[in-house]
């Protein structure tokens, strides 16, 4: 690793936080991505050369994706970011701590401790919290926490990340859903509940926080569109009640815009 951050940096997943940011980070140079099959292989490379080429200083070409973790075995970074539960990121930042010996590691987690990955993983010296939000190449902020146990240096290469990403680095608390979801969850829930009480439609409900308070976008449509099981998870995480309407939406498979429908529907 050089003074000025990372030179061969990885994204291990394939949804769309994971293409997202692998497609900012050709901006700086090349990048890996690690997919679990070769089906999202061929899905997660479309995707991030895709979204790299729209980018002004992106560069589709730096992409280069791949199914073997072995492959990341001289990455200075692997950043996890895959789905939000704290098993499974717990299972891969264990391998990628092995896959990659002399990485610092990080998590895209939007609502899970740091600490609490790090230390159950084995991983807690060299891992922090990079919360990027969707879509990740538009939306300028990045959360960043640490464990206590995270050396200096780890957290200066984790700024000069964000530096080099072109983004705003705000270091928050390490406590479940940090500041942005801690403080938007409970309103978000808090529509769908005025829903249930109301029997409002949603797109009317959305049209008053947008008109009324300059919101780009209506709280239920904001839930459809992180995904109803994300949201689900993010309300556990954070001990944010969530609604009886968003528990049977996510039990019935409609997760929100990436399924068609959710508390709307989508064409």
């Amino acid at each position: 690793m050089s003074e000025q951050g990372y030179e061969r940096p990885a994204i291990a997943g394939s949804g769309a936080i994971a293409c997202g940011l692998a497609a900012s980070a050709t901006a700086a140079g090349k990048v890996r991505v690690l997919a679990r099959s070769d089906a999202s292989a061929w899905r997660a490379e479309e995707q991030a050369q895709s979204a790299a080429a729209k980018l002004s200083d992106g560069d589709p070409q730096n992409v280069k994706v791949t199914t073997d973790a072995a492959d990341l075995v001289e990455c200075d970074l692997v950043v996890e970011a895959i789905v939000e539960d704290l098993q499974t990121k717990v299972d891969l930042l264990a391998e990628l701590g092995v896959a990659s010996p002399d990485a610092d590691l990080a998590s895209t987690t939007s609502a899970l401790r740091i600490g609490e990955l790090g230390e159950r993983s084995g991983t807690v010296d060299r891992l922090f919290g990079l919360h990027v939000f969707n879509p990740v190449p538009k939306m300028a902020l990045v959360e960043l926490a640490y464990a206590p146990e995270a050396v200096e240096e780890v957290r200066e290469r984790a700024r000069a990340l964000c530096a080099k990403l072109g983004k705003t680095a705000v270091e928050v608390p390490d406590i479940a859903g940090f500041v942005v979801n801690r403080l938007l969850f409970p309103y978000l829930f808090s529509a769908v509940q005025f829903m249930e009480q109301t029997g409002m439609e949603p797109e009317a409900i959305d049209t008053c926080m947008r008109l009324g308070a300059g919101h780009p976008m209506g709280p239920l449509a904001l839930l459809d569109y992180v995904g109803l099981d994300v949201s689900k998870a993010i309300g556990e995480a954070i001990e944010s009640p969530v609604p009886q309407t968003v528990e049977r939406l996510v039990s019935a498979g409609h997760l929100g815009k990436k399924t068609g429908r959710g508390l709307l529907t989508y064409s």
